[in-house]
């Protein structure tokens, strides 16, 4: 559990600095950013889901991105020293940083 949040940290602080329209004080934000992720991850996400599941299924599961986006959104707004410029700064964020992840977990998980 420790390593997969070190490991979604690295991935958050990568993705921070890859990204013009996103900024990230030092690495100990991006450690709160994944902790806090993960849990509206657990708690906030199922929700909208299930809540969103028709226009879901008519964009064949592409408004997930938006939700996740939004998501992203809400941390900025909750964590100081993260800031994400607009929504499309976020949902870039949210695609980038799955691809980086996908790559740490791949090679280190």
């Amino acid at each position: 559990m420790i390593w997969a949040w070190l490991l979604n940290s690295i991935s958050v602080y990568a993705t921070a600095n890859l990204l013009k329209g996103v900024e990230i004080k030092n690495f100990w934000s991006a450690v709160f950013v994944a902790a806090l992720l993960a849990l509206i991850n657990i708690f906030v996400k199922p929700i909208l889901l299930i809540l969103s599941l028709p226009i879901t299924i008519i964009t064949f599961g592409l408004f997930v991105w938006v939700i996740n986006a939004a998501l992203i959104m809400l941390v900025d707004a909750l964590i100081e020293g993260f800031k994400v410029k607009n929504f499309g700064w976020a949902l870039l964020f949210g695609m980038v940083m799955s691809i980086i992840s996908w790559v740490l977990f791949n090679l280190f998980g």
